[in-house]
């Protein structure tokens, strides 16, 4: 129980007052110290987050080409071989013009539409071939990387699966 309860009203009125007269916000040095810190921050972690990036579209490659890849060998189960050169990986999308190989084909293989690398270019199929020794070689799927030209290195290496 409170002896003198305007007392203590006029003292909560008071704080009230003083804490008021108090704020005033914050001063320009106080504005442009915290966009100084938040800058040299920015200019530390940038470049480790686009190398992130960087390597993440090369990670993501590598996975799309196995994906091509495995359809690939489900198609050549269906259809007993391989798409020609001429034939491509279109042929997992859509069914050959031959009316007897369009029978054995039940794609599509792929969903939607053939996936472009993660630099906006087409991935490249090369069929099978036999190397040195006789020795037949499956299919080969290749991307050349950020600069779409043979060789390179980092972005612009050349990815095969």
């Amino acid at each position: 129980m409170r002896i003198f309860p305007q007392l203590s009203t006029r003292r909560r009125q008071n704080d009230r007052q003083k804490d008021r007269k108090g704020q005033r916000g914050y001063s320009l040095l106080e504005i442009l110290v915290v966009l100084a810190i938040m800058a040299v921050l920015a200019t530390l972690v940038a470049p480790r987050l686009f190398s992130q990036v960087d390597r993440s579209k090369i990670t993501t490659a590598k996975a799309q080409a196995r994906s091509l890849k495995i359809s690939l060998d489900a198609m050549r189960l269906d259809m007993g071989r391989y798409p020609t050169a001429e034939e491509g990986l279109l042929l997992l999308v859509a069914p050959p013009p031959d009316a007897g190989a369009r029978a054995s084909w039940y794609g599509p293989y792929v969903d939607g539409d053939l996936p472009a690398d993660p630099w906006g270019n087409a991935y490249r199929y090369f069929p099978p071939q036999a190397d040195e020794a006789g020795l037949t070689r499956g299919p080969r799927i290749v991307t050349f990387g950020a600069d779409n030209a043979e060789g390179g290195e980092g972005l612009d290496q050349d990815i095969e699966i």
